[in-house]
């Protein structure tokens, strides 16, 4: 049984954002006519009642300057009455007049069985409305009626001794009543329905409407698998702008990947041409001896060793996905301080930290790792007696990841604003008397240049040397 259920509201769901909207919309704007309607019928109701009930009194009290009794207390109509349905029977519109002792109606009220009232004797300036009660027609058929009645005391002609209460009753056939309500009834649900079906198609008209960029989106995302389109285009409204803005990132990172991969395999094919060319040579020539021969090829073996593990390392290190965990900088800068304490210690170099707390960075941890330690080591290698490692996040737009900003200075003796193109450039070496091999800046242009960031080479304002400040942009 359970299996069955869920079948069926999977079956039953809206498999469409389209489809959903319309469904809840639709929903509410029926259960909001539908309360509209109860609402305007209960009101409409209501004010019949009162108007009814307004009538009513009027009635009565235009009888009651119209009623006299003579001495036996019977009753008297010096006037015509208020609605000339007063005087003929089984009209509709009744009157009934209850004094102690007894009663009396108009013609109206001759056939028809009302509600008894000789009982219901109400105190002066009393007033009541009741109904629908129960009647008998003129014709014998069930009938329903509203009742008004209103207490009064008769003046006895002035003398106190003779005064005695009456009340009048007036009533009305309900059919009347009714007759409107079923008209003003109709009239509202069929224009609550006409309302309600031109709501539902304008409704269904704005969610197309309001859907289109989604489906844009979905049009330019399927040209982009198709490769019919590089990327997706930047005119979107600026709730799917973070969505473009992040496919298109994810695009040209994966691009750039797929670029750096290529090239990375066709470096390494170049690199080892020349040593697997010297091999063959070697080989076919037969001209040396086996020692030499095997010199040769245990150096070749380490020279392609040293290329094929500098060419994945450079791959690993460039490998740059856009979308990573936080990585704390405190940690992994003081793992490799420590390191190259240990390294430089006969120059007895001090690093210090000027972390912001909770500061990181968001990328691989190796890239991290491989930024640090290049500029920190560049740092300890040039540097007198201070380092100085500074972190800080950079302010961002609402809504999106903030930057960071990555300083390392030094008190050694600086880079001449002339010679930082050629320091950065890979393979050169600000001093060639200095042991390193020139590539650890030219690595940390590659990072920077993955991640979008800026380097910038300058004098340190605090310590005097070189500042390497890198800037990596707030993240989507």
């Amino acid at each position: 049984m359970a299996v069955g259920r869920l079948w069926l509201f999977r079956r039953w769901r809206p498999r469409s954002l389209q489809a959903r909207q319309l469904l809840a919309a639709s929903v509410g704007l029926v259960a909001f006519l539908a309360l509209a309607g109860y609402a305007l019928d209960a009101a409409f109701a209501d004010t019949a009642e009162a108007n009814l009930r307004e009538r009513l009194k009027n009635y009565a009290t235009a009888y009651a300057g119209g009623i006299d009794f003579t001495r036996d207390r019977s009753l008297y109509i010096r006037e015509q009455p208020p609605d000339p349905r007063f005087d003929v029977p089984g009209s509709g519109l009744y009157l009934q007049v209850v004094m102690p002792g007894g009663h009396g109606n108009s013609m109206s009220a001759e056939g028809p069985i009302l509600p008894e009232v000789s009982d219901r004797l109400l105190p002066p300036r009393h007033e009541i409305f009741e109904g629908p009660l129960p009647i008998t027609q003129i014709d014998g058929s069930p009938g329903k009626v509203y009742r008004y009645g209103l207490g009064l005391i008769w003046g006895g002609d002035g003398v106190p001794e003779a005064e005695f209460p009456y009340t009048i009753y007036v009533m009305e056939d309900a059919r009347a009543m009714g007759a409107q309500l079923r008209v003003f009834r109709g009239r509202v649900w069929f224009w609550l329905g006409v309302t309600g079906v031109i709501l539902l198609l304008l409704q269904t008209f704005v969610l197309r409407w309001s859907l289109r960029p989604l489906r844009r989106v979905i049009n330019e995302l399927t040209k982009v698998q198709r490769g019919e389109s590089e990327r997706m285009s930047e005119q979107h409204p600026r709730e799917l702008e973070p969505l473009t803005e992040s496919i298109n990132a994810f695009i040209e990172s994966e691009r750039e990947n797929l670029d750096r991969q290529r090239n990375t395999l066709a470096d390494l094919a170049h690199s080892l041409k020349t040593p697997l060319a010297v091999l063959r040579t070697q080989l076919d020539s037969g001209q040396s001896s086996e020692a030499e021969l095997r010199e040769e090829i245990d150096v070749q073996l380490r020279r392609m060793n040293n290329l094929v593990s500098y060419q994945l390392a450079r791959a690993a290190s460039s490998g740059h996905k856009l979308f990573s965990a936080p990585v704390p900088i405190e940690a992994s800068a003081e793992e490799i301080v420590r390191g190259l304490e240990k390294v430089y210690v006969a120059k007895g170099v001090l690093c210090e930290f000027e972390v912001d707390p909770g500061v990181k960075f968001y990328g691989e941890p190796g890239d991290l790792q491989e930024l640090l330690g290049n500029l920190l080591e560049n740092a300890f290698k040039w540097a007198k007696r201070r380092v100085l490692l500074t972190a800080r996040a950079t302010p961002a737009a609402p809504g999106r990841r903030a930057g960071l900003m990555l300083a390392v200075d030094d008190d050694g003796p600086g880079i001449a604003p002339d010679d930082i193109a050629k320091v950065l450039q890979r393979g050169v070496r600000g001093d060639e008397r200095v042991q390193g091999h020139g590539i650890g800046l030219s690595i940390v242009q590659d990072l920077i240049k993955d991640y979008r960031g800026e380097l910038q080479v300058k004098r340190s304002p605090e310590l005097g040397g070189a500042r390497f400040e890198v800037s990596l942009p707030p993240g989507l």
